[in-house]
């Protein structure tokens, strides 16, 4: 009888999915040499090759591109048979490792963590704040458990649970003229002064992406590391930048600040829960994704913020 082991299934897995050694190895959690020795130990087995080696990727072979649909039918009964076993253990608690990035971390955080806290007072986050691209791949790699971040989120090692919608406003001086009726078109030629978040925060995309008809020559000069940072900018006239409405209420700190609507058909970012796939926690995620939801639909609603 052939004999191998489930460890190495999950690494033909994570080749088959990334076609790349170095970046299958990292989502496996192991060094490369590690897995690499473990593939060919697989190829020897079965006795065939799976992988092509020598180029800059690792493409599956015809044996492989065979045999991956049973694998990966293998590993989802395995996964099934451990949530099943988990269903008798208690949950929510322990130490849970979060990502969530900085548009969504300051906002959200404060609505969530106290129900979460009053219901499982055994269940302990540990909260990681960076850019989405850093927390994918640390959440694909087993550093995070989940991360709350905008979607798409495309990673062949991590699963997508969607949590809600949040619109996106824009945050103006109170005495900038350019905005005294709104709502605001997406081709208003004021839009030409907004400012972005630095490369790497995925909502500096969505803020081009939102104002897509302007010219986009003065929006792309100035880039800052926090949404606040932006807002205390704009209301010192320096120019406009977007805000989700996740983060509204707390523009009405600063006094001298105005949020007004874009015209409909408002623009607005999908928020998602994600993990990996092989995750043993996957009802924890759940029920995390459920109190996100509960939080987002019971806050103040912001159909005319000022």
């Amino acid at each position: 009888m052939i004999k191998f082991t489930i460890r190495q299934m999950e690494y033909f897995e994570a080749l088959a999915d990334t076609q790349h050694f170095g970046r299958a190895a990292a989502l496996a959690g192991i060094s490369q040499p590690a897995l690499s020795a473990q593939i060919a130990e697989l190829e020897t087995r079965l006795g065939v090759r799976l992988f092509e080696r020598g180029g800059r990727t690792a493409p599956l072979t015809e044996d492989a591109r065979a045999l991956k649909p049973r694998i990966d039918h293998i590993l989802s009964e395995l996964r099934a048979i451990e949530a099943t076993a988990q269903r008798g253990r208690p949950t929510m608690e322990g130490q849970f490792r979060l990502g969530v990035i900085p548009t969504v971390a300051p906002y959200l955080l404060p609505r969530m963590l106290p129900p979460l806290r009053n219901r499982f007072p055994a269940f302990t986050l540990e909260l990681r704040e960076a850019v989405t691209a850093t927390l994918v791949e640390e959440t694909a790699t087993g550093r995070l458990d989940a991360i709350i971040a905008a979607l798409p989120l495309d990673h062949p090692a991590i699963m997508v649970e969607p949590l809600f919608e949040d619109r996106f406003f824009l945050a103006v001086s109170v005495a900038d003229p350019a905005f005294a009726s709104p709502p605001v078109p997406p081709d208003n030629p004021a839009l030409e002064r907004l400012m972005l978040l630095e490369e790497g925060h995925c909502m500096r995309d969505q803020a081009l992406a939102v104002c897509d008809r302007v010219r986009t020559t003065a929006i792309s000069n100035y880039g800052a590391t926090s949404l606040t940072t932006l807002l205390q900018m704009v209301a010192h006239g320096q120019g406009v930048t977007l805000i989700p409405e996740l983060a509204c209420s707390a523009s009405q700190a600063i006094p001298e600040l105005k949020v007004v609507p874009f015209a409909e058909p408002a623009p607005f970012r999908t928020l998602g829960l994600a993990w990996r796939k092989s995750s043993s926690r996957v009802r924890e995620c759940q029920t995390l994704a459920e109190i996100i939801r509960e939080v987002s639909i019971s806050a103040p609603q912001l159909d005319h913020p000022s």
